[in-house]
């Protein structure tokens, strides 16, 4: 194991002053701390609506007007709403779902403007609007009603409380789209006064989505009528655009449940759905049991800190970390596969949603140690889409590969599965995927191998650059798992691979730099610059990414202090006001982007040159000033988890540099204590002790009472259970005798 000098720790065993508790389950309600709010102005792109966690069904309220802002159909500074769609994406810059929208009206309100289509909408104020963990109310205020949501995995359940009124109608229109997503093929079939089921088939990012639907309403309506491409018509219906409009009488406070099962196989198993997670119109006891559900994975990481503020926002991060992956497989185990088939999922539940590009760094080593037994369905759910297609997910979702953002990131999660001791499923398969995806002549992985990087390409985003780095991490990778299978010749083929990152770096300009097939790096070059060679960042932001070599990087550069200058350098060349920043480059610290993925680890790199307290400084500046309990609390996309993990790990204390390594280098933690109760029975306690605002800096660290001459800890250690103690400060500690960091020569 190489030592690097970081970080100088105290000899303190006094800090052992107890042992680890048991696992306590705190009886606090914590879903009163989550604001599903956060992100739902300013670039988060997240939506407020009622769902369980990592649950299908995300029922949520929509604007009805297009626009980046309204990605998640949803944007806190608006004033309608056009109703209430099924399916959402959680922050990401994708406008696809949107799916079985839902309406209430009545004769009060007939206004239509052309903005949303000229559909129904209501006026609504945050006054008379709520949201909390799988709940969401508003009032529509041009019609008096109140309009509440609750879901199940696979489940959306609406509560209507209407005015007196003879013309009061609910909306059901499949024919709704927004931003990217457009209907393909639609069908209503009304089975009788209380129950309508159908399909709807659309195309957008998900190439060919289905969603097979079966609504059961607690109030049979008098009348209907059945709209085909907007002409009037009869029931069954099929085409491109359809709707139905149901009609009612209703008195004052009358109350209408519809509750709408979904399945993206066949109707068969959205009628499972109902039946088997809704089988009865009690709203309030499946608010309640929508509640419960949350307040179990809460409950998973319990915090004691003064500041409710960041104990809401702690708390949210740690909900939104749970919004994807999304369930796929109906309760008979079926879905619409990748290969565009009906699939079948035997002894696991089907996920998708797999935003890997994003959630690779972050989220996905926090399930690991939070959600260990729904990895092993995540890793399962990435080794079917690999059956069916012959390649691992890139960005994957509804039984779609979209092929979004860069890399083959399966591969980080399956092998840090597998290397944590992740069950249940099948490791042999699991690296002959891995080696598929890597050796897939496809999105320039041929010339990758061909050249040992990706060269500059003829117009477009060709990403060259950061496609190299991405590709030789994710070799690394498979150099570790080639190595623990016993493959020598693959181990050391892929070890090659993953120094693939060397040539692509300019000694003379001293970044990662774009190159020609040739040979020859491109003339022109600027840092700064958001050119076509880097995955939405420049140079400065992708120039940190050789996550599995950082020791290496830094001696490329010349040498720890000049690697320091760099990082300096990074955190400090703030953006002049000429200068043109694109919409994803946002959380700006100097280059440091923390609104986009390939700077999450950057702050932590001083760890790695005997400057601990400088990650110290800036993980507290970031967790202080890039998330905010507030509707504009995000600084960039969510993405699917990606932002909300950085947060709680950097809460706790610690990071996974490199995502599978099995590894966390220490940060600043934010709390007094953080008690993590594992899925396996044990408990692992963070505390530290003279924790303030102002003693930001670790003075030292014990682990179980004793002192940690390291400024990591491994998955193995979390784990095992125990009590990890930092004592804190208001001064650097500079003492950098005998300490070690999480050197890449460290595994597991």
């Amino acid at each position: 194991m190489r030592k690097i000098a970081v970080i100088g720790l105290l000899c303190m065993g006094f800090l052992w002053h107890c042992k680890a508790p048991k696992a306590v389950v705190s009886q606090e309600k914590l879903t009163q701390y989550v604001n599903p709010f956060i992100g739902t102005d300013g670039p988060g792109n997240t939506y407020p609506g009622a769902t369980v966690p990592f649950g299908m069904v995300q029922l949520s309220p929509d604007i009805g007007i297009s626009g980046w802002d309204r990605i998640a159909g949803y944007f806190y500074q608006d004033s309608i709403i056009s109703g209430f769609s099924h399916m959402h994406l959680s922050g990401t810059g994708a406008g696809d779902l949107y799916d079985i929208l839902v309406m209430p009206t009545n004769s009060r309100f007939a206004e239509r403007i052309e903005a949303n289509s000229f559909k129904p909408f209501s006026s609504y104020s945050h006054d008379k609007e709520a949201a909390s963990p799988g709940y969401y109310t508003v009032d529509l205020l041009d019609y008096g009603i109140k309009a509440e949501l609750t879901a199940t995995e696979r489940t959306g359940i609406h509560k209507y409380t209407f005015p007196k009124d003879d013309s009061s109608q609910i909306h059901i229109d499949l024919g709704y789209a927004l931003n990217w997503d457009s209907p393909t093929e639609t069908h209503i079939n009304v089975v009788n006064e209380t129950t309508i089921e159908g399909y709807r088939k659309s195309t957008g990012w998900a190439r060919d989505q289905r969603v097979y639907f079966v609504m059961q309403l607690s109030k049979p309506f008098k009348n209907y009528k059945v709209y085909k491409n907007d002409s009037l018509s009869n029931s069954p219906v099929t085409a491109k655009n359809t709707k139905i409009i149901l009609d009612y009488s209703t008195e004052d406070g009358e109350v209408i449940i519809l509750k709408t099962g979904v399945s993206s196989a066949n109707l068969e198993g959205a009628y499972k759905s109902l039946e088997t997670e809704a089988p009865h119109f009690d709203f309030e006891a499946l608010r309640h049991q929508a509640d419960q559900k949350w307040q179990t994975q809460l409950q998973k990481i319990n915090i004691s800190v003064a500041d409710e503020s960041k104990k809401r926002i702690f708390y949210t991060m740690l909900y939104q970390s749970m919004l994807a992956p999304t369930l796929l497989s109906d309760p008979n185990g079926n879905y619409k596969g990748a290969n565009d088939s009906l699939m079948n999922a035997k002894d696991f539940d089907r996920y998708d949603t797999f935003s890997l590009w994003d959630t690779y760094r972050a989220a996905h080593p926090l399930y690991t140690i939070v959600h260990p037994t729904r990895v092993s369905d995540m890793v399962n759910s990435m080794l079917a889409h690999y059956k069916e297609t012959g390649l691992l997910p890139v960005w994957s979702m509804q039984g779609n590969e979209t092929n979004m953002m860069i890399g083959y990131h399966a591969v980080p999660v399956i092998v840090d599965a597998y290397f944590k001791g992740i069950k249940n499923f099948d490791a042999d398969l699991a690296y002959e995927a891995c080696v598929a995806s890597a050796t897939d002549a496809s999105r320039e992985i041929d010339k990758y191998m061909a050249l040992g990087y990706v060269p500059v390409g003829e117009g477009g985003d060709d990403w060259s650059v950061s496609k190299t780095l991405e590709y030789a991490y994710d070799d690394w990778c498979i150099a570790q798992f080639a190595k623990a299978l016993g493959k020598t010749d693959d181990y050391n083929t892929f070890l090659k691979r993953s120094e693939n990152w060397r040539n692509v770096y300019d000694s003379q300009s001293t970044f990662m730099r774009p190159k020609l097939e040739d040979g020859i790096f491109i003339a022109d070059f600027n840092p700064k610059d958001y050119s076509a060679h880097f995955c939405e960042s420049n140079a400065w932001q992708y120039f940190w990414s050789v996550q599995h070599n950082i020791e290496g990087l830094a001696e490329r550069v010349g040498g720890n202090e000049l690697f320091e200058r760099k990082l300096d350098s990074m955190f400090s060349l703030n953006p002049l006001p000429d200068d043109v920043l694109p919409i994803f480059s946002t959380g700006m610290i100097g280059q440091y982007a923390h609104g986009n993925e390939p700077s999450h680890h950057v702050a932590y790199l001083y760890n790695y040159i005997e400057k601990p307290w400088k990650t110290q400084k800036l993980v507290r500046e970031i967790m202080e000033t890039q998330y905010q309990n507030e509707p504009n609390g995000h600084c960039g996309n969510e993405d699917c988890g990606q932002m909300s993990s950085w947060y709680v790990f950097s809460a706790l204390g610690f990071y996974p540099v490199n995502p599978a390594q099995g590894v966390y280098a220490f940060g600043s933690p934010l709390f007094d204590s953080a008690v993590l109760n594992l899925e396996n029975g044990k408990t692992f306690t963070v505390r530290a002790l003279e924790n303030s605002k102002d003693n930001i800096y670790i003075q030292s660290i014990s682990l179980n009472g004793k002192t940690l001459h390291r400024n990591h800890i491994t998955h193995k250690e979390i784990m095992a259970g125990g009590t990890l103690v930092f004592k804190m400060g208001d001064t650097p500690n500079t003492n950098t005798n005998n300490t070690m960091a999480p050197s890449s020569t460290l595994y597991h």
